[in-house]
């Protein structure tokens, strides 16, 4: 049975360092599902490779047609979501899914998918911790970094929805414990 490992965090959390870890792990046979977004390209991103970018039109079409397990408007006409063909393609090479995802979308991917899935909440040690990593990243003016921690400290709040939380404080650690999290799901039936 095809499965999905739906990782979600706050931004800056360290999701996606982790889910790189999990892709590097043949045993897994995962496939990553490339969402769609309606944001400009960061300098070092792909289109088709970590996001496919669609203008915010082309998205609400997509909305209207129906073509999206989820999606979400982050921020004002910022939509992220992700399409029922990415799923359908990936599923077709018989590879697991592992989404990289915010807190609503995962939720939402689970509720569509409850027997085939399992959620992963990335938790940062803190708030202070999270704004330092969001700084360094150095992508964020003021206002935007202002509207990231309190978007993080909302979804905080839904981490007892997921079924599992791994606290990224060590890396090293965090690594070890959703690599054993996912082997154990997946070996599952």
């Amino acid at each position: 049975m095809n499965k999905m490992i739906i990782v979600s965090a706050p931004s800056g959390a360290g999701k996606t360092t982790l889910v790189k870890e999990l892709l590097k792990d043949t045993a897994f046979n995962l496939s990553f599902s490339v969402s769609a977004t309606s944001r400009k390209p960061r300098d070092n991103e792909k289109d088709g490779v970590d996001y496919y970018f669609i203008s915010p039109e082309l998205f609400k079409e997509k909305i209207a047609n129906n073509e999206f397990i989820e999606w979400e408007e982050v921020y004002e006409n910022q939509y992220y979501g992700t399409l029922k063909c990415e799923v359908e393609r990936i599923w077709k090479k018989n590879q697991n899914i592992i989404f990289d995802v915010d807190v609503k979308g995962g939720l939402n991917i689970k509720k569509n998918y409850p027997d085939k899935s399992l959620s992963i909440f990335i938790r940062p040690p803190n708030i202070d911790e999270l704004k330092k990593r969001l700084e360094k990243r150095a992508t964020e003016n003021e206002e935007s970094l202002k509207k990231r921690i309190i978007k993080a400290q909302f979804e905080l709040s839904f981490e007892q929805e997921f079924d599992i939380t791994i606290i990224n404080d060590k890396l090293e650690q965090a690594i070890y414990d959703i690599k054993n999290t996912v082997k154990k799901f997946i070996l599952t039936k």
